[in-house]
């Protein structure tokens, strides 16, 4: 018999969907319920690093390996393979890129191999914008992006979306082209927003309902005298937040804590690791707030810190959605795997 593999190159991918922001949010909260309800398999990630120390992988990379099967409407299994190289921006090519490799539940097979780059940028902006629609204030008016790159922008998109209150975004990078050039393009794409490109952050975090860090900080640039009252505080990548701001958090959220001690390089992680927090100190997963089990944002005053790393199962939601669709439309190329 012949066993063929469907191909999706990054053009298919967008024909299907895969960066419809809203669409992303839909899988990525379904990822989380379908996590606390135990009907995932989440082995873990595996990181392969360069250089010898944490902070060299920030100059040579990585690839990440996460496998995992996703049930619910989904039922898939598969992996994704994620290269991250810094300095990839001297190059003109873009920091990550990332393969999805679909197989079947029942007999194993691989099914489907994707383009996930595009994925990984808008689950990412998804996980963001669902922690900001359950931690920040319904109010919100005012955000600050530090990281002025793809993440940024994923980042803003879902914030846009479940935030539309927000009237003012200041953007920090260590680059400041980049933060003026990030400002340059939320202007076009957002009119009636104000953009400010900043040097310093502290400042505009002062002023922050939310703010949004992703960058590849591995010392803290943001101390908790800046955090106001009712403000949420978003840990999305390295180690860029003081351990001060998770002290003075009212409340502590997560998107998988497993794996955020895994992975190892967020601030959150970083103080379990040296047993100055645990387990008793983390208020929810984001899934259980959608469950309804435990409580998200419950007042104006809290201060919310929030941080996640990802699971591959996020990713793997994303593509197999796309991939039905491809199935139904006949998008995509079609590979002989076996004759």
């Amino acid at each position: 018999m012949n066993v063929e593999i469907l191909y999706l190159n990054d053009e298919d991918m967008e024909k299907l969907g895969a960066t419809d922001m809203n669409a992303v949010i839909h899988d990525v909260k379904r990822a989380y319920v379908l996590t606390e309800e135990g009907d995932v398999l989440l082995p873990g990630k595996l990181a392969m690093r360069w250089g010898k120390t944490p902070e060299d992988e920030n100059v040579y990379g990585r690839i990440n390996a996460m496998p995992g099967m996703i049930g619910g409407e989904y039922q898939m299994a598969g992996i994704k393979w994620i290269g991250s190289g810094p300095m990839n921006y001297k190059k003109g090519l873009p920091r990550a890129s990332v393969t999805m490799i679909l197989n079947d539940c029942d007999t194993k097979l691989p099914v489907c191999i994707a383009d996930g780059t595009a994925v990984s940028a808008k689950r990412t902006g998804a996980s963001g914008g669902v922690a900001m629609e359950l931690l920040s204030r319904e109010d919100a008016s005012v955000l600050t992006v530090c990281g002025a790159g793809a993440q940024g922008r994923t980042q803003l998109e879902a914030a846009m979306i479940v935030r539309p209150s927000l009237e003012k975004v200041y953007v920090y990078d260590i680059r400041p082209e980049s933060a003026e050039k990030f400002a340059e393009e939320g202007r076009v794409k957002y009119s009636d927003v104000e953009f400010v490109p900043v040097s310093d952050p502290e400042a505009a975090v002062r002023e922050s309902d939310i703010t949004v860090c992703v960058t590849l900080a591995n010392e803290p640039f943001i101390h908790s005298g800046w955090l106001k009252k009712g403000s949420l505080l978003m840990n999305m990548a390295d180690y860029e937040v003081t351990k001060d701001c998770v002290r003075k958090a009212s409340k502590i959220v997560v998107d998988n804590w497993e794996t955020i001690k895994h992975r190892l390089i967020s601030t959150v992680a970083i103080m379990a690791h040296e047993g100055e927090i645990s387990v008793a100190d983390i208020h929810a997963q984001l899934g259980e707030i959608l469950l309804g089990t435990k409580t998200g944002r419950e007042n104006d005053e809290e201060i919310i810190y929030f941080n996640a790393v990802g699971t591959g199962i996020l990713d793997l939601a994303v593509t197999t959605r796309c991939y039905k669709k491809a199935l139904q439309e006949g998008i995509g190329t079609r590979l002989t795997y076996w004759h």
